[in-house]
């Protein structure tokens, strides 16, 4: 079976660098790390080499999502579960994973989210520490899809890669955690029309930094489009807002963990209001939508 860490890093299209760089870093509170060779601009919000990255594109949407092994004895069965499933995978060159603070690394094409798909493990010497800011980020908590074809979706992330499913509210989403990571959930698959970014998630230290965001995003012109409030499912209390190209990102503190041995069993909900957030809030129909199209799978083998 393959073993996670956790989800690692996300790489976002977007239309203005550097104004996406200034709200990352100030408004939302990333770490500037480096520039890639191609202009990409790097981010972290955890002790990791870097968890963000920057690219700029005509279109902003998700270019890459990465998930962190935890070890190199997961890319055998790893490499062997997608090639059964018909995935062609791309192992990474040794220069552009030295680049990337990554030992090895591969990606493929997920044609069920339509996301590029990054497994990989970390330089053992990549860690650096974190300087808080403007608020004090934990780590880079999960990453939801929308698809229309959620159900099987969620039978690949579960069947192939080995994510394990916490609870699934109705047919709308399905939260999964990476096994064996004890957090709620890392991913979530969510039935919408298109395929594309629904949101990302930081999670926070504590609750007073979701409070202080709704200034923060209110002084820099950032429209908060849920929340605050708190998911039934998870436990958690939320904040979400759009990024400069309208892109949902959210805040949130506190998360069941699951045992790795003898679980919980999943739960199914019913997607009411009440089982959306305890606390009453009014989404804004722009929150999970905005974003568009997933990268495609010509940029698969990119270089850094």
């Amino acid at each position: 079976m393959v073993r996670y860490r956790k989800l690692g890093r996300v790489e976002l299209n977007v239309t203005h660098l550097e104004s996406s760089r200034r709200f990352y870093e100030q408004v939302v509170g990333l770490q500037y790390v480096d520039t890639g060779h191609d202009g990409e601009i790097r981010l972290r919000c955890d002790h990791d080499h870097h968890n963000v990255v920057l690219h700029m594109a005509p279109e902003a949407g998700l270019r890459c999502a990465g998930f962190m092994l935890e070890d190199m004895a997961q890319f055998e069965p790893l490499i062997e579960r997608l090639t059964e499933a018909g995935l062609d995978v791309h192992e990474t060159e040794p220069d552009t994973c030295h680049a990337r603070a990554q030992l090895r690394a591969v990606r493929v094409f997920e044609p069920l989210v339509s996301a590029t798909l990054e497994f990989y493990v970390p330089l053992p010497d990549s860690e650096r520490p974190f300087r808080h800011s403007v608020t004090r980020i934990q780590r880079l908590g999960h990453i939801v899809f929308n698809t229309p074809d959620a159900a099987r979706a969620i039978e690949f992330w579960r069947d192939v890669l080995n994510f394990r499913e916490s609870d699934s509210l109705g047919e709308f989403v399905t939260f999964m955690r990476c096994w064996p990571n004890p957090y709620h959930h890392g991913i979530g698959i969510a039935r919408f029309e298109r395929r594309c970014l629904h949101h990302v998630n930081f999670m926070v230290t504590e609750i007073d930094d979701i409070g202080r965001a709704l200034s923060r995003l209110k002084s820099a012109n950032s429209d908060v489009v849920f929340g605050p409030g708190r998911h039934p499912a998870s436990d958690s209390v939320f904040l979400y807002f759009l990024d400069p190209d309208g892109l949902t990102m959210e805040y949130s503190f506190g998360m069941e963990a699951f045992a790795e041995a003898h679980p919980r069993e999943p739960r199914r909900m019913e997607p009411t209001p009440g089982n959306l957030d305890y606390w009453g809030s009014v989404r804004d129909p722009r929150c999970f939508t905005r974003a568009g199209a997933n990268a495609t799978p010509d940029l698969i083998g990119e270089k850094v």
